[in-house]
């Protein structure tokens, strides 16, 4: 077996399970498990492989070496590279007792500090005593990232201790979340100490990109090129946030054109390109082309460049990734691809037409209102409505085009569904046949977030906005600039300056 005291002999007897099957490293006392449905791989693991039962016990798994044991689901891309299913959900989050703890002694920390990670590939044709365990490894977090966990952490107490419980998303933060999970979350709502609403039970966890990222040091395989916004941990001495950092860095290209920015930046970029504007975004950010954000990429952090028109009003409609119409119907609300979206954080770059040029008017860190939440899911049910009665097609004009009951612009102020392909012949498969026009499959659709929400919520809006709060004159030589330079650049400088 192994050596509950120690850490080495632990990690090293959860290796052997890699590439084997719980069925065939526990043995045939497994048959007996009597544990249904996908939430239970952990729980198997646990009893018949490290010999222990199954707890929700504050302290870690494994408490003598300080180690917590998780289990996680992996999916395979079309290319064949190897990516997380889904976030790592950690400990419930005990809305009555974490207002009185602080990070270093919470019970946040003393549970998941060290993690041994047992990653498997998710086959849904599968029993899961055959899912094959791909991947074994312990991870502990790196000083860089434990600075920004330690602010999202303390985010999610501070809106606990405004009352706010009930608010949480997991788009508030970066790398650690606050997470609803399951059908479940939808009947279960807990007390919260100050404020007589009850909130939704969340629980800690870790971003999808995040555990990305844990992935691709544990298999040391990272093929994708990062640059890191910040550069050195200490900068967070200088500003309170990532967002603080990055909108200083927009704020004194605020007015200028695009070709003004290049200039200012010493660059002859194709515009041509649809890597323009993204390219753009790097080197305000000081990153290299072509390089993605390493901060963006572990927080899920979607960025997105929006065209204004005079009137404010974004040229044109923001589109999500397509889905499957048989996985739309099959997942519930709580693990949609779409709630999911819905409570991402977004990166905002808003340009405007003036004459033939575009000029940067700002940029903004957002997530969806909670309040805003349940009208955009109006557009969800009625997708899932349409496509499980098999009622797609409404009507076929004269001249061919297929007219659909999916749910319009005008119908919702927040999101509507329109196709997004290649053409009509890019589909997806239909869970049954269209009563109509008797299609089997149907071109590949998406959710939108509409233009005026975008103009109204993100652009127009002041709440959340941290441009107010960051002042930038360009000829100042105020100190929390030197200082965030120095930080970036000389630690022996900014070491000076701060003292």
């Amino acid at each position: 077996m192994y050596d509950i005291n120690s850490a080495h002999s632990i990690i090293n007897f959860a290796k052997q399970l890699k590439t084997q099957t719980l069925r065939q490293a526990c043995g045939s006392e497994i048959e007996k498990h009597g544990y249904k449905g996908k939430g239970n791989f952990g729980q198997i693991l646990e009893k018949f492989y490290f010999g222990y039962e199954p707890n929700s016990n504050a302290e870690p798994d494994f408490k003598e070496a300080g180690i917590e044991l998780k289990s996680s689901p992996l999916k395979t891309l079309k290319n064949g590279e190897i990516r997380s299913k889904e976030r790592l959900v950690l400990n419930i989050i005990n809305y009555l007792k974490v207002h009185n703890e602080v990070f270093e002694t919470s019970t946040f920390w003393k549970k998941n500090a060290h993690l041994l990670l047992v990653f498997y590939l998710h086959n849904k044709d599968l029993d899961l005593l055959d899912y094959l365990i791909k991947l074994v490894g312990d991870w502990e977090y790196p000083n860089e990232d434990l600075v920004i966990i330690k602010q999202d952490w303390e985010f999610i107490n501070q809106k606990i201790k405004d009352g706010k419980a009930h608010e949480l998303s997991e788009g508030d933060t970066f790398y650690l979340g606050a997470c609803t999970k399951g059908s479940t979350a939808l009947k279960s709502f807990r007390n919260q100490p100050f404020n007589d609403e009850q909130a939704k039970q969340r629980a800690y966890s870790l971003k999808q990109g995040y555990v990305n990222h844990i992935i691709a040091n544990i298999t040391q395989e990272e093929t994708a090129v990062y640059g890191k916004i910040l550069k050195k941990p200490e900068i967070l001495d200088v500003v309170q946030s990532i967002e603080e950092v990055v909108i200083s860095k927009f704020q004194p290209f605020y007015g200028k054109s695009a070709e003004q920015i290049e200039q200012g930046l010493g660059l002859k970029l194709n515009k041509k390109a649809k890597s323009y504007f993204a390219n753009l975004t790097n080197a305000i950010l000081g990153l290299g082309l072509g390089q993605k954000i390493e901060e963006f990429e572990k927080a899920d952090i979607q960025v997105k460049t929006i065209r204004l028109k005079e009137n404010n009003l974004p040229k044109e409609d923001v589109s999500f990734p397509t889905f499957e119409y048989k996985e739309l119907i099959e997942t519930d609300w709580e693990d949609s691809d779409f709630k999911n979206i819905l409570e991402s954080k977004f990166f905002f770059v808003f340009y405007q037409f003036e004459g033939e040029g575009l000029i940067l008017r700002k940029v903004n860190f957002w997530n969806m209102k909670h309040l805003d939440i349940p009208e955009a899911k109006k557009v969800w049910e009625k997708m899932v409505k349409t496509v499980s009665n098999g009622k797609i097609v409404k009507e076929v004009t004269d001249k061919g085009v297929r007219k659909t009951f999916f749910p319009k612009k005008t119908e919702n102020r927040i999101s509507h569904v329109r196709p997004h392909a290649i053409n009509s012949a890019d589909t997806y498969e239909l869970p049954l046949a269209d009563k109509l026009t008797g299609l089997t499959e149907y071109t590949k659709h998406c959710f939108w977030l509409n233009a005026s929400y975008i103009k109204d919520e993100i652009y127009e809006t002041n709440l959340s906005d941290l441009n107010s709060k960051f002042s930038y004159t360009p000829d100042s030589d105020d100190l929390n600039q030197e200082m965030l330079k120095a930080a970036e650049s000389d630690p022996k400088e900014y070491n000076s300056l701060k003292d």
